[in-house]
């Protein structure tokens, strides 16, 4: 009876098979994740390795130390191209620091990374609405003056 079971075992389905494999690498570890250098990410993002070193000191980045040397994880690229692009549309590194921080170590808060990004950029539209506002009233103001001033000066030769 014992070999019956054991006979009915080694002649799985090839549905049972494929499911037996799926199980199998889920539980197979992932190959060691991706790591960078310093000069690797230098060059990537066009800046120095004491920008990076900065960004470490105000707890931007957490590399890892591996025999004394620091390595970036595809997380700590994902973040420093994130505090660049934060940088290029005017944030402070205390505002990228607080929106890098609400995603959480696993995403968990992802959803409050995007409320603080929809919030931090209607206001900055808004600010460069206002501004744009006051450039072209400046802008007018300034083509009624110089018209103005033609008109006197072509009077005054003429």
């Amino acid at each position: 009876m014992a070999g019956a079971a054991t006979r009915k075992r080694a002649v799985a389905s090839p549905v049972a098979r494929l499911a037996a494999q799926e199980v199998l690498q889920a539980s197979t570890p992932e190959p060691a994740e991706r790591l960078y250098g310093v000069t690797e990410l230098c060059r990537e993002f066009g800046i120095s390795a004491r920008a990076i070193r900065f960004y470490e000191d105000k707890g931007l980045l957490r590399p890892q130390r591996v025999n004394g040397t620091r390595v970036y994880s595809p997380r700590d690229r994902v973040r420093l191209k994130l505090i660049l692009r934060g940088k290029a549309i005017g944030s402070s590194l205390a505002e990228i620091k607080q929106y890098l921080d609400l995603y959480g170590d696993h995403g968990e808060g992802r959803v409050r990374q995007l409320q603080f990004t929809l919030e931090r950029t209607d206001a900055a539209i808004a600010e460069l609405e206002q501004k744009r506002a006051h450039i072209d009233a400046t802008l007018a103001e300034l083509r009624l003056i110089n018209e103005s001033v033609r008109r006197q000066l072509v009077a005054r030769k003429g």
